[in-house]
């Protein structure tokens, strides 16, 4: 994947700085352009497991890479060292590009690493991502927003500090709004059962999507009563992305994504009663 060339250049990193850069939701071609061209002119990549191998291509051959990624319950370096780790790098006066997947400051604690590096007088620049949500519900023809269907969208994450998930329940089961989970593919059943008891259907359409935007996608659809046991027979792993509203019944008619190693999706005799892989991840 080669940079462009633009008729307005914008300065590469600078020593002594970090940026903050987001990677996308898999496809290496929804990376941005001024992502690109940070990564191209680093000293050293400070990168997360859902990074994209041809983004790290990127990088000069003599780059240092960190590796620094996060799996459920396998956390290679904690939070606080990675934060430490990057005030260290930026100390050396080196190029510092951390790789986040998605975009830094929707679930991907960005914000916690720029506090402490503001604070210890390093300049910080963030470079926004296509988020999961966005990137992979694209992909997964499911619009987040729909005159006649959500009016509003929420994002939310199934996975909080210290493991807990108590989230605004009333909240996230109003009606005419899509739903979409983060990192809560452990949590489902839990999920689903809490936004019922809060007073959604039973028979809401519900999604997940798993490594979206790639050519490892794989979608499995139902409604709040059937997605856990769906998603749990089908072997459906991290990293997943769940959406939730009427909207999830436009899939799989405006699934356009189709990874030429799965069949191509069939119709939905229901939209909430029915297992589909797509040909085509988060």
């Amino acid at each position: 994947m080669a940079v462009p060339d633009l008729a307005v250049h914008r300065p590469g990193p600078l020593p002594g700085c970090v940026y903050l850069v987001g990677a996308g939701p898999g496809d290496p071609e929804l990376f941005t352009l001024r992502g690109a061209r940070l990564v191209a002119g680093a000293d050293v990549i400070v990168y997360d497991n859902l990074v994209a191998p041809a983004i790290l291509d990127l990088a000069p051959l003599e780059a240092e890479r960190i590796y620094v990624g996060k799996k459920a319950a396998d956390h290679s370096l904690p939070q606080d060292e990675i934060n430490l780790l990057l005030l260290k790098l930026a100390k050396q006066n080196k190029r510092v590009v951390r790789l986040k997947g998605g975009d830094p400051f929707i679930f991907g604690r960005g914000g916690e690493e720029m506090e402490l590096l503001v604070e210890a007088g390093v300049h910080v620049e963030v470079i926004p991502g296509v988020t999961a949500a966005a990137g992979v519900s694209a992909y997964a023809g499911i619009p987040l927003t729909h005159r006649e269907h959500a009016q509003s969208v929420v994002f939310a994450t199934g996975f909080l500090k210290e493991g807990k998930i108590d989230l605004d329940w009333p909240m996230l089961a109003r009606p005419h709004q899509t739903v979409v989970i983060y990192m809560g593919i452990s949590r489902l059943a839990d999920i689903c059962a809490q936004l019922v008891a809060h007073g959604l259907p039973p028979d809401t359409p519900a999604g997940v999507i798993e490594r979206g935007t790639t050519h490892a996608q794989r979608v499995v659809v139902g409604d709040l009563a059937t997605l856990a046991q769906r998603v749990l027979d089908e072997g459906v792993r991290p990293p997943s992305l769940t959406v939730i509203g009427t909207v999830v019944g436009l899939y799989p008619r405006l699934a356009w994504f189709q990874p030429e190693d799965q069949p191509k999706a069939s119709p939905l005799p229901h939209a909430g009663c029915a297992v589909v892989h797509g040909k085509g991840t988060e």
